[in-house]
């Protein structure tokens, strides 16, 4: 497993911003959008191309698009979908899919809910969504979920991660091909689990919803 910290200055001002409790929902909104964006530059950086010959306004050329079969981008519901839009607007050629995944609160054990997936993903480099890899049981069984299916390599786009939620990935999809991308490694985890200094509960922040 591979592990990208894009520590890019914007990154940090926007991920301070994000932090702050004072920072209200439709602020919060933008910000993720902003912060998927530049996340995403890096999260697609071994995205699959091929070539394609084109006719400049000067002369013939050979240049690339997107390879067949196009990705897939799931973002886990239902925080993941604030980072969707963002995802999209760099990647527009690519196919969306949704997984819906719970964390109980007693267990903190992952359960899915809800999925619209392809049946078959042999070939086909997939991309996840998940604000926050806090324990790393939610990531780690998605990302299994999609391997179980025939993906071929899984990149994870995190805003935040925890050092024992990475561990638990990592443990999990051993030798398998999986990169995560975070825009910041935090101190630890709390007691409830939470990331420490964190933002809070992103799908509670983002959507003004308790």
């Amino acid at each position: 497993m591979r592990v990208h910290v894009a520590d890019h200055p914007l990154i940090t001002h926007k991920l301070t911003v994000l932090r702050d409790v004072d920072t209200p929902s439709p602020v919060f909104r933008s910000l993720v959008h902003e912060l998927m964006t530049l996340l995403a530059y890096e999260g697609t950086r071994n995205v699959r191309v091929e070539p394609v010959d084109i006719v400049t306004p000067v002369a013939p050329t050979t240049g690339v698009r997107i390879a067949d079969p196009k990705p897939l981008i799931v973002p886990i519901l239902r925080a993941g979908l604030g980072m969707l839009d963002g995802m999209v607007t760099l990647l527009p050629s690519a196919e969306v899919g949704f997984l819906g995944m719970a964390r109980n609160e007693e267990t903190l054990e992952p359960t899915t809910y809800a999925e619209r997936l392809p049946d078959d993903l042999s070939d086909r480099q997939c991309f996840v969504l998940d604000p926050m890899l806090a324990t790393g049981g939610s990531l780690a069984a998605a990302i299994h979920f999609l391997l179980d299916r025939g993906a071929t390599d899984v990149t994870a786009i995190c805003i935040l991660a925890a050092p024992e939620g990475l561990r638990a990935v990592e443990e999990s999809v051993q030798g398998r091909e999986v990169t995560i991308v975070v825009g910041a490694v935090d101190e630890r985890l709390n007691e409830n689990g939470y990331i420490v200094p964190g933002l809070g509960d992103a799908g509670d922040r983002l959507y003004g919803t308790v």
